[in-house]
């Protein structure tokens, strides 16, 4: 049976992992611009719901085969797209800020195999979860924006399941997933242009189990209530994993678009 999923493998990566489009760290979406609050001694929350609509080129390998070249497309990844999730949190306190990420995918895909004996369709459902944890100092500071030193870890989890309709092998199915965690460092900060406009952006970079981790962002941002921004930009990340047969050396780029609500 081994060999009859084997031969299921290549077609199905490209299906299976796509799902990495989602996959991956924080959204620098930094705090509302807010000047008179940076200094006070109390706490300030900010929940950022986003949309990253981002491409994914690289090598990928599951199932201990090997490697594969990907090149999928935002609308590629759309096509499969079963249910997403994404946002950030962030609480500041004076200089001192907490920051987290969560972002969730399922991918669904199929097709059929022939009126082979084993099997005569083969479904692909590949799941990822990716959260950044983190805390961040303001090292400078002033009217017009800041700029803080940050670090924190970066927890990964991809998924992929290849399942047999028909045939001897009817109902029978292979799963291969990893899970890694890397640390990341780097610099955020953001910078107001006017009382409504301003500028943000991130640059991380680290390695743990991943051999390179990186990610950078620049967006601008229109305040247009006291509470509530929108954010505009760009984002690239990079990623190379490659542990016990499992292959993921890629890296994703796209627009990002999100909501910074402050409470």
């Amino acid at each position: 049976m081994k060999s009859f999923f084997a031969a299921l493998i290549a077609p199905s990566l490209a299906l299976g992992l796509c799902q990495a489009a989602f996959a991956d760290g924080a959204l620098p979406i930094s705090p509302l611009m807010d000047k008179s609050s940076r200094s006070a001694a109390q706490w300030q929350f900010n929940a950022s719901p986003y949309a990253w609509a981002s491409g994914i080129r690289g090598t990928v390998g599951q199932f201990g085969q090997p490697a594969t070249r990907l090149d999928s497309s935002f609308s590629d990844v759309m096509s499969e797209l079963d249910l997403a999730f994404m946002g950030a949190m962030e609480a500041r306190y004076q200089r001192f800020s907490l920051v987290a990420d969560v972002m969730y995918a399922q991918l669904s895909a199929g097709g059929s195999i022939g009126r082979g004996v084993l099997g005569r369709r083969v479904d692909v459902t590949s799941k990822s979860f990716s959260g950044f944890f983190g805390a961040g100092y303001e090292v400078l500071g002033g009217d017009q924006g800041h700029l803080d030193v940050i670090g924190g870890g970066r927890l990964w989890y991809a998924s992929t399941r290849l399942s047999v309709k028909g045939g001897l092998l009817d109902g029978r199915g292979e799963r291969d997933s990893a899970t890694w965690i890397d640390a990341v460092a780097g610099l955020r900060g953001q910078y107001a242009l006017s009382d409504h406009w301003y500028l943000t952006g991130w640059g991380v970079v680290g390695a743990g189990q991943a051999k390179l981790d990186w990610d950078a962002t620049a967006a601008v941002a229109y305040q247009f209530k006291s509470d509530l921004a929108a954010v505009l930009g760009y984002r690239a990340l990079g990623v190379n994993f490659n542990r016990n047969g499992f292959v993921y050396n890629v890296i994703q780029q796209g627009p990002i678009l999100g909501l910074s609500y402050r409470f």
